[in-house]
Parts: structure tokens; C-alpha cells; sequence
């Protein structure tokens, strides 16, 4: 078994760490928090993933995961290194690179000969080059090994993935990593740097076009009178589609669906290739979350100051404590900007949201809708289906319901005294 680094214990290095250590490796994770690192050598994690709690902590009673603080206390005994650091977009699409050059900076001094540097931050295409060329004096190799985890399936998503996909310079460095995966039963697709990191951003760029696709078709049938779901039900038998990322929405977003196409429409202009179809969807997007908003607003024409609003659902999709580009709060943002009064609930979120200042954050759904003009559901949490939606009916004063998940029935919530819109139905 490898001697293996994580350098960054956020969501995808505390999931790829984990996992690693469930093979049998032997997983040091490093963070340059402080307070992470008690947190989680006290067993703590820092944010919502199902069945991580455990995980961690059964591989660290094996004493095959423990953390450390600074990232070389972590490489100075390791044969492997992943970067597992965030790439959060600039205001232009590109990526700021200061967390992974800060990373790489402090371990290439303890870098060991030929051991291998590999890459599961999301970066721009030619980074992996880049980086090779800086660490040529410490005979260490670069491979490129993008993740794939969504959110809410994260621990499934490594153990069980469609693929895995390394990028490297040499066949024999990238056999060295796929050894690290020989327990796992996927695909494995060696390729070049350059592959490997356009995989990645092609990957989530197409998924984000496909939910735009899906949402101006639901726009469509709004104003055709045909239904959403029997569209999407209709084409999504067809192999050639496929039913996944076909359900309509309030708009997509998240940590990796914005970033990575802004990422890429900047990759695209800096070669020279006007991407104008992911551009456009980008833009569309945007669009969408304003039709989305109006929704709301038509419902409730008669805003006088005093009209409130429920929300149910602050995160970017069930599963998770995710905020990162929700689209639940880029709509509430909308609705403070018209001077709505918003009370929101979600099962993972306390607290108070900097971007949202007006809207309270309550811990009781129930709570949420009591003389409520609207009910905004934003998120498709499995639990607001389990609720009693006669009694959240009664509370409100107006029982208005706009479903931007489609997650309830229109004629059984009509029955119970609703006026009910959904998306494309």
C-alpha cells in the first residue's frame, strides 16, 4: 500500500482522503487551518456529506487516516501528493491559482525523487505543464487526476465512479497512479495532460448545458400547454439522451457548474475560439433565474411593503450544505431587492446568509409559512414531500405554492386550496 498526502481537508480531499485510506493506503491529510485540524482529529467535519461522518471515522481508528497541519509535514514522508485545493473563478472566468501555487509552493522543498504530484483541483488547461516544468529540479512527476464527486454522493461517487481519468507525461507514471485505484472496478481512460483537464471542464460545461436546454424547453411547454415531464420522459428513453440532468429547475449553479464553464469559455478566448454556445448558456442561465423570480412575483402582484414570502431550500441541491452559487439564494436575492419579506428553511442551514441581510432564516418549515403570501420550494429535499402541506396551507394567508422543483403534485395540492405553479407544467 502508497504512503499518500491530501494537501487541502476541504470537500474533496477529506472525501478523496477517506477513500484512499478505505483501500488500505496510508492517508496523511494536511490543512493550513488550525481549527480544521483539531476539528477533525476530534472527529468533527466541517460540512454536510452523507455517510463521510463515518467513514473517516472508522479509517482513522484503523490509524490509516490522521491530519496535520502545513502541507509538508504531510509530503515530507509521501510517495504520492494530491492537490486538493479550490480554484474559485476571478471576475473575468479565469481561475485564481493563489491556493494551489501556495500549496505547491511549501511542499517542493520536501518533495522525494520521482514521487508524484497529482492534481485533483479543477484548473485551466496547461496548468499540469506548467507545474512540471517548475518542479523539473526535484525529479518529481505531475499527473493530472480530475474528481468527479457530486455533492450528496461524494463517498459512492469514488468507490463506484463511471471512470477514472489520469493525465500524465508518461504511460509509467500514469500506471503508478491507477495501482492507487486497483480495488476499484471502473473504467480507466489514460490520456495526456492536456486531456485530462479538458475532460473535467467539458464534463460539467455539457451537464450545465443540458439543464439549460431542459429548462427553455420547460418555458416552452408553459406557454405551449404542453408538460415538462412528459417531454423530458419522452426523450430521456432515448439512448442517445439519456434521463439524467433532465428534471427542470429554478436554474442550475453550485461549486463546480458555474465556475468550470466560466472556466472554460476563458480557456476557449484565450486559444483564439470564441465559445459562443457555452457562453450563451451562461447567459441563459441567468435568464432563466430572472423568469424564475417573476414566477414569484406574479403570485403576489400586490407588493406593498408587507407582502412575505416562504422559501423552502437555500442550498444548490438536496444532499448538502452547499450555498456556492445556489440558485435558491440568487433568486431570493432578487426578491430583497424588490423589497419582499422572505422567511427561508432548509434542513442543513442556521444561522444568517451575508448575501441574503433581510431574509430570516427559520428552523421550523411550519414556522416558515405562518402568513405567508407564497411558498417558494427552491431545493428538492426529500423531507418537504413528508409534510403535512393541509396544515402549511392553513397557515398562510395566502396559500400560494410555486413548486420550482416539481417535487409535489399540481391537482392533489390544488385539492388542498393551493394556487399552484410549477416549472413547465
Amino acid at each position: 500500500m502508497a504512503k499518500i498526502a491530501i494537501i487541502g481537508a476541504g470537500y474533496v480531499g477529506l472525501t478523496t482522503g477517506a477513500c484512499l485510506a478505505s483501500l488500505g493506503h496510508d492517508v496523511i491529510i494536511a490543512d493550513n487551518k488550525d481549527d480544521r485540524v483539531k476539528s477533525l482529529r476530534a472527529g468533527k467535519i466541517p460540512f454536510y456529506e452523507p455517510g463521510l461522518d463515518e467513514l473517516v471515522s472508522n479509517v482513522v481508528k484503523s490509524k490509516k487516516l490522521s491530519f496535520v497541519l502545513g502541507a509538508s509535514n504531510a509530503s515530507e514522508t509521501a510517495e504520492f501528493h494530491f492537490l486538493c485545493l479550490p480554484t474559485p473563478s476571478n471576475k473575468d472566468g479565469s481561475s485564481d491559482l493563489s491556493y494551489f501555487e501556495e500549496g505547491i509552493n511549501e511542499i517542493t522543498p520536501v518533495l522525494q525523487p520521482n514521487s508524484i504530484v497529482i492534481n485533483k483541483s479543477t484548473v485551466p488547461l496547461g496548468t499540469a505543464k506548467r507545474l512540471q516544468e517548475t518542479l523539473t529540479k526535484t525529479e518529481a512527476h505531475v499527473v493530472s487526476n480530475p474528481e468527479f464527486l457530486s455533492e450528496g454522493n461524494a463517498i459512492n461517487d469514488f468507490l463506484k465512479p463511471s471512470r477514472i481519468v489520469i493525465g500524465a507525461s508518461s504511460k509509467h507514471h500514469s500506471e503508478r497512479v491507477a495501482n492507487l485505484y486497483s480495488d476499484i472496478d471502473a473504467p480507466v481512460l489514460l490520456c495526456s495532460w492536456e486531456s485530462a483537464e479538458l475532460i473535467k471542464h467539458t464534463a460539467n460545461a455539457f451537464l450545465a448545458m443540458k439543464l439549460t436546454f431542459v429548462n427553455e424547453i420547460a418555458t416552452l411547454c408553459e406557454m405551449t400547454g404542453a408538460d415538462i415531464e412528459d417531454v423530458t420522459s419522452g426523450i430521456g428513453y432515448d439512448p442517445r439522451i439519456g434521463a439524467d440532468y433532465m428534471r427542470a429547475g429554478p436554474g442550475w449553479g453550485g461549486s463546480c457548474f458555474p465556475k468550470d464553464s466560466a472556466s472554460l469559455t476563458h480557456v476557449a478566448r484565450s486559444a483564439g475560439f470564441n465559445f459562443t454556445l457555452l457562453e450563451h448558456t451562461i447567459e441563459l442561465n441567468q435568464k432563466h433565474l430572472d423568469r424564475t423570480a417573476h414566477k414569484v412575483m406574479q403570485m403576489t402582484p400586490s407588493n406593498d411593503g408587507d407582502t412575505k414570502i416562504a422559501a423552502w431550500g437555500l442550498t444548490f441541491k438536496a444532499g448538502t450544505d452547499d450555498l456556492r452559487y445556489s440558485p435558491a439564494i440568487e433568486i431570493l436575492h432578487r426578491l430583497e431587492k424588490e423589497g419582499y419579506k422572505i422567511n427561508a428553511f432548509d434542513p442543513t442551514v442556521k444561522g444568517t446568509i451575508p448575501k441574503l441581510p433581510l431574509t430570516q432564516i427559520t428552523e421550523d418549515p411550519y414556522d416558515c409559512v405562518k402568513e405567508a403570501d407564497a411558498l417558494v420550494v427552491l431545493t428538492e429535499w426529500i423531507d418537504f414531500v413528508e409534510l403535512d402541506m393541509k396544515t402549511v396551507a392553513e397557515s398562510m394567508r395566502n396559500p400560494n405554492l410555486i413548486d420550482t422543483r416539481n417535487i409535489f403534485n399540481k391537482s392533489e395540492m390544488e385539492k388542498l386550496g393551493f394556487a399552484y405553479v410549477g416549472m413547465g407544467i
